[in-house]
């Protein structure tokens, strides 16, 4: 998957919860789905309406009730539900809350290698500067991230790792994601 598509993907709080889930086996219909994620009918509704217009996720025809549709991956689901999984294997129960904000994922993403800030807005285009700032910010305070200053250079620059549980996260997600382009 490129990076465009993991931040899309990315961009509805439930979407990996929901990807990882349904990878685990957990049944496509929309109750056991509810009950496996904890996200409240209207946010569910909203991120497997976002799964199916990328095309990661589709109605299974001729299976459910309208008002109770059962869902598939898609081919390209699959290979997203799978990092999906990873990603949520990794991760306690207490940080999955983190993991559900809009540019968690991409920016651990992004360092898979020590990275200047402009570096991980190159990689992560549609970012803007003060969201980069503050996921970054609330990444060290979850201490997912190390901001270490390099002095030597003029001006001083900051460069940021993935370290903990965000340097897990980091590696198991850089390893299903591509940067070209």
């Amino acid at each position: 998957m490129d990076i465009e598509t993991f931040v899309n993907t990315t961009s509805r709080a439930w979407a990996i919860p929901i990807l990882a889930h349904l990878h685990a086996g957990v049944a496509g219909r929309q109750a056991p789905l509810l009950t496996a994620t904890g996200a409240s009918r209207t946010a569910f509704a909203q991120s497997v309406d976002h799964l199916i217009s990328i095309g990661l996720l589709e109605r299974n025809p001729g299976y459910g009730h309208p008002l109770r549709p059962e869902f598939r991956l898609t081919a390209l689901g699959v290979s997203a539900a799978a990092t999906a999984n990873k990603i949520h294997s990794v991760t306690a129960e207490e940080d999955r809350d983190l993991l559900r904000r809009s540019w968690t994922l991409p920016i651990l993403t992004a360092l898979h290698e020590p990275s200047h800030f402009n570096d991980i807005k190159r990689n992560l285009r549609r970012i803007t500067d003060r969201a980069l700032s503050q996921s970054l910010k609330t990444l060290e305070g979850r201490q997912w991230v190390h901001r270490h200053v390099d002095e030597a250079a003029r001006p001083p620059r900051s460069i940021y790792h993935a370290v903990n549980t965000g340097g897990l996260i980091s590696r198991v997600a850089a390893s299903d994601i591509s940067f070209a382009g």
